[in-house]
């Protein structure tokens, strides 16, 4: 039984039924962060998100219950690892030269720069820089609108729109939309193959290991490539 006798969410057949959720959500989420993130962790506190939006849950707002859930589960894991500092300060610098020096080769060369070229820009060798993309691996938290970030330190989709304000800013609401469409637009103009990664893990919600039996690669290749193309499109962002 879904609801209770007063009309509120049963709050042990919710828990039972969106566990799989959770723990699904937090596979795709392990998947972009480094090795010291537990897995444990991660669905402990999506758990707890998961208890908040059944406590928050309102059907007058139109939302699926999947939705508004899945919403406050990434939330609750995104603030966890925001909170622990769950990245160095040496990986979040060496990430933004990875983007300054992608935006550099963008502006020179009017086209999307080539790894060999990346690294050289970067003064180092490929398999150098190869392995660095895969060190830097967890600087993109979960979803696909975060990128659209206008900066380290500012909100990211989620933030905005689900911080608990009675109304979104109409302006930012606005600068989202251009930054969708400049997101899309920046997804077309990467490499196929990155583009293929891109589709695949975000729109098809597959893993890096299924993208890497697709492709045929490992998944450590996919691993790099993924981070470069997140590069890339931060890069390619800036100016919006």
């Amino acid at each position: 039984m879904l609801y209770t006798a007063k009309g509120t969410l049963n709050r042990e057949e919710q828990l039972r039924k969106y566990t799989p959720l959770v723990r699904r959500l937090a596979h795709h989420m392990i998947a972009k962060l480094p090795p010291s993130v537990e897995l444990d962790d991660l669905i402990q506190v999506g758990m707890i998100g998961l208890t908040e939006a059944i406590a928050r849950y309102e059907p007058s707002q139109g939302v699926q219950f999947e939705t508004f859930a899945s919403q406050r589960i990434r939330g609750a894991m995104i603030d966890e690892l925001r909170d622990g500092d769950w990245m160095s300060r040496g990986s979040r610098k060496s990430q933004k030269e990875i983007e300054q020096a992608v935006h550099k080769l963008q502006q020179k060369l009017h086209r999307a720069p080539m790894e060999s070229e990346i690294a050289a820009e970067l003064g180092m060798s490929l398999a150098d820089y190869q392995h660095l993309l895969a060190k830097v691996r967890g600087t993109q938290l979960v979803y696909l609108e975060d990128i659209s970030g206008h900066g380290d330190d500012d909100d990211g989709f989620l933030d905005r729109h689900m911080g608990g304000a009675a109304e979104p800013d109409p302006s930012a609401l606005l600068q989202d939309q251009r930054m969708r469409m400049a997101l899309v637009e920046a997804i077309k103009n990467l490499p196929e193959r990155e583009q293929q990664i891109m589709s695949m893990y975000y729109e098809h919600d597959m893993n890096l290991k299924e993208i890497a039996a697709v492709l045929g690669v490992t998944e450590s290749r996919i691993c790099q490539l993924h981070s470069q193309s997140i590069a890339r499109l931060r890069a390619k962002l800036r100016d919006h």
